[in-house]
């Protein structure tokens, strides 16, 4: 998926929205038109969002006063959504802000290159993710927040500023199926926490975030929402394989590893449906028949496993599809190229570009007067005319 975010750090940027993670499927450029999108079928009311990852998208939804349902079965994913979703400014701020200051100062404490704890052994030492100065540091923040017992909400909050602040000085390109060869001058950098961009309660409720399979999720909340937004993945890059240092960071558990990337082991056991190609058509069939009869916001790319024509024929069997297109760059990995082990270019990218999707689909019950007319809808996603086409 197209992931120009991933040039830039964590933090609030200049436009208020959150400063989530560098992330593989990140739809940062995107975002604006998934908003128009749900928008033109409902204006306020509740989303759920079934694939909420870095919950960028649940973040731009609750500032457009919707309430948000975000779900994601892995922790970490589940982590960001309660601080970005979930979390109200108003209930965890103030103590945030002094928390963050705190672990600041616990980070500062830390003796650099100790090297002795399991995250800097792991993930400076034997794999190189991070540089040894800074392993003990985020390990020592971690510490101290399990040892607070936090309340939920604030320990989301806290959990999100060191995952961020961790994200600043990697030494990667994105993901974490690899390391650069050499350190990053960012890796050089102190760690150092940032208060995340935690919204105000929405104007239509409070967000709920939950960590659950898809299908069971759809089943259980779909009934609560008024459009289901979905972004699942969509070919065989596992996300659990990709940031499985943030699902060890949020979990804490210290798991076996495997390999030069020192993932979890459990990245060979947890398998998505949505990662098969085999699979997935019948995956999606059973998360979109457990979403019932309600208004549906599908993102997709043509590096998926499904075609547009494919997706379009499986989802107007469930009421009116209009299709937005938009072209990006792929991902910054894409643009470096492919290199083996000593540094040595081995290969060819295929592609530098991509085209995203975006479906629109109203049951026929709602009524043609429930979806704004394509030049409407096009003049509200800052798009050209026409960019949005009636399947």
């Amino acid at each position: 998926m197209a992931d120009e975010s991933r040039q830039s750090g964590g933090g609030r940027g200049r436009n208020g929205r959150a400063g989530v993670i560098k992330y593989l499927g990140s739809k940062r450029l995107l975002v604006p038109d998934i908003v128009s999108s749900i928008g033109s079928v409902r204006e306020g009311g509740t989303v759920l969002d079934l694939f909420s990852g870095t919950s960028r998208v649940g973040h731009a939804l609750k500032r457009a006063g919707y309430r948000v349902l975000a779900n994601d079965h892995n922790a970490y994913a589940h982590t960001l959504a309660a601080c970005y979703v979930r979390a109200d400014a108003e209930d965890v701020l103030p103590e945030a802000r002094s928390l963050v200051a705190e672990l600041n100062a616990c980070a500062r404490r830390a003796e650099p290159g100790a090297g002795h704890d399991f995250f800097t052994r792991t993930y400076c030492v034997e794999s190189r993710f991070f540089h040894p100065r800074n392993g003990p540091r985020i390990a020592a923040v971690r510490e101290e927040i399990a040892r607070r017992g936090l309340p939920t909400e604030l320990e989301a909050v806290a959990l999100v500023s060191l995952m961020e602040a961790a994200d600043r000085v990697d030494s990667t390109t994105g993901v974490q199926m690899a390391y650069l060869k050499d350190w990053a001058p960012r890796a050089f950098n102190d760690l150092e926490l940032r208060v995340p961009d935690v919204l105000p309660r929405a104007s239509a409720g409070k967000g709920v975030a939950v960590c659950m399979d898809a299908e069971a999720a759809a089943r259980a909340l779909s009934g609560e929402a008024d459009v289901v937004y979905l972004d699942p993945p969509y070919n065989q890059h596992s996300y659990l394989g990709n940031y499985h240092i943030w699902e060890t960071l949020v979990r804490w558990d210290a798991p076996e590893v495997y390999g030069t990337a020192c993932k979890r082991v459990d990245c060979r056991e947890r398998k998505s449906a949505f990662n098969s190609k085999r699979a997935m058509r019948e995956a999606f069939e059973e998360v979109l028949e457990a979403c019932g009869d309600r208004a549906l916001v599908v993102s997709f790319s043509d590096e998926g496993y499904l075609g547009r024509a494919e997706l379009e024929g499986m989802l107007s069997r469930r009421g009116r599809v209009r299709v937005m297109e938009r072209d990006y760059k792929r991902y910054v990995g894409a643009q470096i190229g492919i290199y083996n082990p000593s540094g040595e270019r081995v290969g060819k990218v295929s592609h530098l570009r991509n085209t995203e999707m975006l479906f629109v689909v109203v049951p026929r019950r709602s009524g043609a007067g429930r979806l704004r007319s394509r030049s409407t809808s096009a003049r509200a996603g800052g798009l050209a005319p026409g960019a949005i086409a009636a399947a």
